[in-house]
C-alpha cells in the first residue's frame, strides 16, 4: 500500500480512545477500526476534517505516502 494511515499514533499522542473519536466524528467504531488499520479504499473529506478537528492535527499527520518497493518513480519534466 502506498498510503499509510497513522491515525492510531495520533490518537495515542492525544490520548483519545477509539469509542470517543468514533462518537465525536459520527462514524461507527468498526469503520474507525478499518480506517486505523488502513483497510479502506478511501475516506470522505468531511470525515477527515472531523477527525482533524477532534485530534487538533493536520491531514498530513494522519496520512503518509510510502512508495512500494520496486515501483518506478514518475518524473515530471518541464
Amino acid at each position: 500500500m502506498s498510503i499509510v494511515v497513522r491515525l492510531d499514533l495520533m490518537m495515542a499522542k492525544r490520548k483519545v480512545r477509539s469509542n470517543v473519536l468514533a462518537r465525536a466524528v459520527g462514524i461507527t467504531e468498526a469503520n474507525l477500526s478499518l480506517l486505523k488499520s488502513g483497510k479502506v479504499k478511501g475516506i470522505r473529506f468531511s470525515t477527515l476534517e472531523a477527525i482533524c478537528k477532534v485530534l487538533d492535527c493536520q491531514p498530513g499527520e494522519l496520512l503518509e505516502y510510502v512508495p512500494d518497493g520496486g515501483e518506478e518513480t514518475l518524473r515530471l519534466t518541464g
